[in-house]
C-alpha cells in the first residue's frame, strides 16, 4: 500500500463517529483525492460536531441515518469504524463483491515510516499511553500519541518521519480490524486482561485472541511488556517470540531468576519494592512511589509500564522521575472535579466494566477514609449491559458504599440483585438528577463517585458524554 492508492478511488467510510477517528479518515482521504461516501446510522443533528469539523472539504457525499447496500457493493474500498461490528450485513455484502475492507489503523500500519509503540489492555491503556508520551517527550523532540485516545492516527500521519516516536493506544477492535496486514508494533504493552465487551464477542477467548494480535506478528528483536500481576498475561508468555519484560507492583515477591520459567527471553522491567520504583535486575532507582500523583494501585501498574518502556528508550532516570511528578492523569479516569460543601466529586466514566468500577470504589475507599471509619462513598453506577457478571461489583458496593444512584439500563437490575447490604438505592434516567440525588445523600468528607461499571449507550452519546454531563451537573 502507498499513499497514492487512494487517488480517484470510490471509498465508503462506514461510521463518521464522534470520537475523531472517522473525521480523521475522511480528511486523510480528501487530501489524497479520493471520492468519499461517508455513512452513519446516526442522524445529522447527532453528528453535528464531526460534520462541522469536515465543513468545506470537497468530493464528499453523506448518507446519514441509514446505510445503503449499494454504497458497499459498488465502492473500490470500504473503511470501517472500529465501533462497527465485523458481522455487519453491509460488510458481508462488500466482501461478497470483493470490495476490500480497511481500517484507519491498518492503513496507518502500512504507511507509518516510524517504529510504533502499541499499548493495549482492558483498562489502563489510555493512562499508560499518555504517561509514556509525557515521559518520552522529556527526552525526544518528536513524540506522537494517537489511536483509541480520541486522536486520529491518519490525521497525525503527515507529521511523522522515520525519527518520530509513535505511541498508539489500541483497542481489541482496532487490532482485529488491522489483522489482515499481519503487522504488530515494534514495542507492545499489555496492561491487563479483564472480562469486557462480551456483547461484541462470543466468548472471552475470542476477545483474548484479538488482544494477542498486538504481539502475534512481532519479530524476535521486537519487545513486549507485560504486567506480571495479571495471571492471564503470565500464561501468554510461552506464546511470545519477541523479547519480554515484566513489570510488577509486587517487587518483593518477584525474583528475576524465576522469569525464564515463563519464557527464556523474559527479563525484569520496572517494579515497586520498599515504596520505591526500581528498574531491572540492577535495581536502578527511578523514584519514590509517593511522588506518583495518580491515585490507586492500578495506576501504579500503569506507571510501571510507562517507566519500563522509557528505560528501553534510554530516558535518564531523572527525566522519568520529573515526568512522573508532573503527570496528573486523563479526563474521566478517577478525575477529581471539585469539592463542594466538603463533598468530593470524582469522575471515572471510563469505568465501563465491573472490574474497573470495583477498582475505582476500592481506590476511593482507601485514599479518602473518614475519621469515624464510616462508609463515605455515594456511587453513581449502572447503565447498559455488555453481557458481563456483576457479582463482585455488587459485593464491592455492599462493602464500601453508603448509597448508590443507578442510571437506567438493562444492567442496572442485575447489579441491584447482587447488593447484599442495606444501603440507600435510587434510580434515574438522567445525570442531572443522579448528581442531585447523590449530593443530598452525601455528607461532609464523603465522595460522590461516577463509576458506572457499564456501557453508556441508551442514555448518552458515549462514555465521555456521560462524564461531561457529570462534570456539568
Amino acid at each position: 500500500m502507498t499513499i497514492n492508492d487512494f487517488k480517484d478511488k470510490k471509498v465508503t467510510v462506514m461510521g463518521v463517529g464522534l470520537h475523531g477517528g472517522g473525521v480523521g479518515v475522511i480528511k486523510f482521504l480528501a487530501e489524497q483525492g479520493a471520492k468519499i461516501l461517508a455513512t452513519d446510522l446516526r442522524k445529522e443533528a447527532e453528528l453535528k460536531p464531526s460534520l462541522e469539523a469536515l465543513a468545506g472539504l470537497a468530493n464528499i457525499e453523506y448518507v446519514l441515518g441509514e446505510h445503503r447496500l449499494a454504497d458497499f457493493t459498488s465502492a473500490d474500498m470500504v473503511i470501517k469504524n472500529p465501533g462497527v461490528a465485523s458481522d455487519s450485513k453491509y460488510l458481508a455484502a462488500a466482501k461478497e463483491n470483493n470490495v476490500p475492507i480497511e481500517s484507519d489503523i491498518g492503513i496507518f500500519l502500512e504507511l507509518c515510516p516510524a517504529p510504533i509503540i502499541g499499548v493495549t489492555g482492558t483498562k489502563g491503556k489510555s493512562t499508560t499511553a499518555a504517561l509514556l508520551a509525557h515521559v518520552l517527550s522529556q527526552h525526544y523532540p518528536q513524540v506522537i500519541l494517537a489511536g483509541n485516545i480520541r486522536q486520529s492516527v491518519l490525521a497525525k500521519l503527515p507529521e511523522i518521519t522515520k525519527d518520530t516516536i509513535v505511541i498508539l493506544e489500541l483497542s481489541s477492535w482496532q487490532l482485529a480490524d488491522a489483522k489482515k496486514h499481519k503487522k504488530s508494533p515494534y514495542v507492545a504493552v499489555i496492561t491487563n486482561l479483564l472480562h469486557d465487551h462480551l456483547n461484541r464477542y462470543a466468548s472471552f477467548q475470542d476477545y483474548l485472541d484479538d488482544k494477542k494480535l498486538i504481539f502475534k506478528f512481532q519479530k524476535e528483536k521486537d519487545y513486549l511488556f507485560l504486567n506480571y500481576g495479571d495471571e492471564k498475561l503470565r500464561h501468554l508468555a510461552k506464546e511470545v517470540t519477541s523479547r519480554i519484560y515484566f513489570y510488577s507492583v509486587d517487587g518483593d515477591k518477584l525474583l528475576p531468576a524465576e522469569l525464564p520459567a515463563l519464557n527464556q527471553k523474559a527479563r525484569l522491567g520496572a517494579y515497586i519494592k520498599s515504596k520505591n520504583i526500581y528498574y531491572g535486575a540492577a535495581q536502578e532507582l527511578i523514584a519514590p512511589v509517593k511522588e506518583v500523583k495518580l491515585i490507586g494501585r492500578h495506576n501504579l501498574v500503569n506507571v510501571l509500564a510507562a517507566v519500563s518502556v522509557a528505560d528501553l528508550y534510554n530516558v535518564p532516570p531523572a527525566k522519568i522521575r520529573a515526568a512522573i511528578r508532573t503527570f496528573r492523569g486523563l479526563a474521566g479516569r478517577l478525575e477529581f472535579i471539585d469539592k463542594i460543601k466538603g463533598i468530593r466529586y470524582i469522575n471515572d466514566t471510563t469505568a465501563t466494566a465491573p472490574d474497573a468500577a470495583i477498582a475505582a470504589i476500592e481506590t476511593i475507599n482507601h485514599e479518602y477514609p473518614r475519621p469515624d471509619k464510616q462508609k463515605h462513598i455515594v456511587v453513581i453506577s449502572g447503565g447498559a449491559d455488555k453481557n458481563l457478571n456483576f457479582t463482585e461489583l455488587g459485593q464491592a458496593i455492599s462493602d464500601h458504599v453508603k448509597a448508590t444512584i443507578f442510571l437506567s439500563g438493562n444492567a442496572t437490575p442485575k447489579i441491584i440483585r447482587e447488593i447484599k447490604s442495606e444501603i440507600k438505592i435510587k434510580q434515574t434516567d438522567n445525570m442531572v438528577t443522579a448528581v442531585a440525588l447523590a449530593s443530598r445523600l452525601a455528607e461532609t468528607e464523603d465522595t460522590v463517585l461516577l463509576a458506572p461499571g457499564c456501557a453508556s449507550f441508551g442514555l448518552f452519546q458515549h462514555e465521555f458524554d456521560r462524564g461531561e454531563q457529570f462534570n456539568e451537573a
